[in-house]
């Protein structure tokens, strides 16, 4: 026999995640940086005391696949960067993001910040005012994304003069709801 008052507690907190996520899916949508949407959603649910983003780095790399080089309009010979990192907010890790970019269109600082630091590509890539072309957005989890994913974004970002600047994939973690008030 199942308890009435258990049973609409248990749909409450259904109809409670799933109007989360849709919450957490408009802020996304509402940035050009994924940082700048972390950051947002760090600070409106108080995830941690002081509300910025950091990414730490998982892996690097100068190579990428053909489609990517293609994508970001490389030349054979021209330079890729890539950087694997970890997105977090104090101690909650709220994205696994994989990001190929040019390094020919960033300046030498702002190659340098994302060769020697924990700063977010959207935060060192800001100031050349890139948008975000979304690519794929899907509920659910890929075998690439860690085990607590619930939302996966592919995007590329373009300069002001529609240069592709980065392919990223992003892979966005359950602490991002179990948090959320």
């Amino acid at each position: 026999m199942s308890d009435p008052l258990l049973v609409a507690a248990l749909m409450g907190a259904a109809a409670t995640s799933a109007a989360t996520i849709e919450e957490f899916e408009r802020v996304l949508a509402s940035q050009d940086s994924a940082t700048a949407a972390l950051g947002q959603w760090c600070e409106r649910h108080g995830i941690a005391q002081a509300a910025s983003i950091r990414a730490s780095v998982v892996g690097r790399s100068t190579e990428a696949a053909p489609e990517t080089r293609t994508m970001l309009g490389l030349k054979e010979q021209e330079p890729v960067g890539y950087r694997h990192v970890r997105l977090a907010c104090g101690d909650t890790i709220l994205s696994e993001a994989y990001n190929w970019f040019a390094p020919s269109r960033l300046t030498p600082d702002m190659n340098r910040a994302l060769a020697e630091s924990d700063t977010p590509f959207g935060k060192v890539a800001a100031p050349l005012g890139f948008r975000r072309v979304r690519l794929l957005e899907e509920r659910g989890r890929a075998d690439f994304c860690p085990p607590d994913t619930i939302l996966i974004h592919r995007a590329l970002l373009r300069l002001p003069d529609g240069q592709p600047l980065a392919y990223v994939v992003e892979c966005y973690s359950a602490a991002n709801l179990a948090v959320a008030r």
